[in-house]
């Protein structure tokens, strides 16, 4: 056991190299290996790219030991590099330099250069710790041609353009490629595509897009500021094609599988009708906290402008209307997905910030009759919207659970029950679902730093 953990670690120091090579270019180019060498009494940037190195082989070791169990790393990659920018330039490396932390927004924000640094070193040091592990993983032609053709179907709709045809079948075809074939589920897939969407956003429109109009790697704040207006593009393409690559996938086993086993497995399980009360009932509970800051915040009257009224009474019914119906939409793709209240406040916050994303910033505006609010201006205006749809989410996720978990299949009993879901905690532990929600959490946290 301690020999399979020290491989592990090494491992994982191997591929912090490969990831600190990347992340030290980029550091180069930003001209902030002076700042690094400050650690050892210099400001030259050979010694600070050494300093550079040796700290992502150690922080590469620590994520190789903290990993060492899971089958699926990119999530997790990305996520730990967030953490390592919240540790590193913005708490450890002002301490260590004699100054106070740089918990503020404006310092945040110089550093965003800092974070998308972090966010490649994740990315890569969990690619290098894949590639050292090996394994065999299927290539599905099948999968591909679905999943590119979802995302060749979602990017009209977002009205994207021809780029975004082109980036929408990538996208497809690299959520294929990476994740391969995966029975999760239509809600946490939803949650992985918006992930792998904000991770498409930082390729392509922060990174690729300036190099193709010879701008070079233009991680400025500025720019990045400017790319923010097709964050939410990419957040919605990445969900979209993950949806609509699960649904093909169903009506592919739907037609061609003669396994009688895939159609009725689900009815076996029953209570289907139990849960849409389950996500009535929660969703009604989640609305009530949101109205809050709704009132804090003067939208109801904003809603009530969809049925053509300015009544604050009026935008309180149609709100929790609202929130009842997504509490059913949740109870449909999340069901039996969430095994403990922190899997369930998870996947509940993780879909809240969702239904942020697709009705406050992009349905309500275009059932008014205006533009989807996309743009940096927008999202900062939506901020308070954005509280109140984690904290609708947060209480949703964790009553639906509560709910759920009363409610056991009929072919069980209490201890088998119990049992199973224990089975099922361990299985979801073991996949990338806690950094899923890791990482959206994040996404949203960053928000302001990025349209400040």
């Amino acid at each position: 056991m301690r020999n399979a953990g020290f491989r592990s670690a090494g491992a994982g120091a191997l591929a912090g190299l490969a990831g600190g090579l990347v992340f030290g270019g980029v550091m180069a180019l930003i001209g902030y290996l002076p700042t690094v060498a400050a650690l050892v009494r210099t400001d030259a940037p050979v010694v600070g790219f050494a300093v550079h190195l040796l700290i992502a082989a150690v922080i590469g070791s620590v994520f190789g030991a903290l990993v060492a169990g899971q089958r699926e790393l990119l999530f997790w990659g990305l996520a730990y590099g967030v953490l390592w920018w919240f540790l590193g330039p913005l708490t450890l490396l002002p301490v260590l330099l004699g100054k106070p932390v740089a918990w503020d927004v404006a310092t945040a924000q110089a550093l965003i250069p800092s974070l998308l640094g972090h966010l490649a070193y994740g990315a890569v040091t969990a690619a290098a710790l894949a590639l050292l592990r090996g394994g065999e993983r299927q290539f599905r032609p099948g999968l591909v041609v679905r999943a590119s053709t979802a995302g060749l179907l979602v990017a009209p709709v977002l009205g994207l353009g021809w780029n975004g045809l082109i980036t929408g079948a990538l996208v497809g075809v690299s959520c294929a490629v990476v994740f391969g074939a995966r029975d999760e589920g239509t809600g946490p897939a939803l949650v992985r595509g918006a992930a792998f969407g904000f991770a498409w956003w930082v390729l392509a429109a922060v990174t690729i897009a300036p190099l193709l109009d010879a701008r070079g790697l233009d991680w400025a704040p500025a720019a990045v500021r400017a790319a923010v207006a097709s964050l939410p593009g990419y957040l919605l393409l990445g969900s979209g094609t993950a949806l609509l690559t699960c649904w093909l996938g169903g009506l592919s086993r739907a037609v061609f599988s003669d396994d009688v086993r895939h159609a009725f497995e689900g009815r076996l399980a029953g209570g289907r009708v139990i849960s849409i009360w389950h996500g009535v009932i929660a969703g009604l509970a989640g609305g009530v906290i949101f109205t809050g800051v709704m009132v804090a915040v003067g939208f109801l009257p904003v809603v009530a402008a969809l049925v053509g009224s300015e009544s604050a009474v009026v935008g309180l019914v149609i709100h929790l209307l609202i929130s009842q119906a997504v509490g059913v939409t949740y109870a449909v793709f999340f069901r039996r997905r969430s095994f403990d209240p922190t899997s369930g406040i998870g996947w509940g916050v993780s879909y809240g910030f969702l239904w942020w994303v697709l009705g406050n910033l992009t349905l309500l505006p275009v059932l008014l009759g205006a533009e989807p609010r996309w743009s940096g201006a927008g999202l900062a205006l939506a901020f308070p919207s954005l509280v109140g749809h984690l904290a609708y989410g947060a209480v949703l996720g964790l009553l639906y659970q509560r709910l759920e978990e009363r409610v056991g299949p009929w072919h069980l009993t209490r201890s088998e029950a119990a049992a199973a879901r224990a089975a099922a905690r361990r299985e979801q532990t073991l996949s990338a679902a806690p950094a899923l929600w890791s990482l959206i959490a994040c996404v949203a946290l960053l928000i302001p730093v990025l349209v400040s």
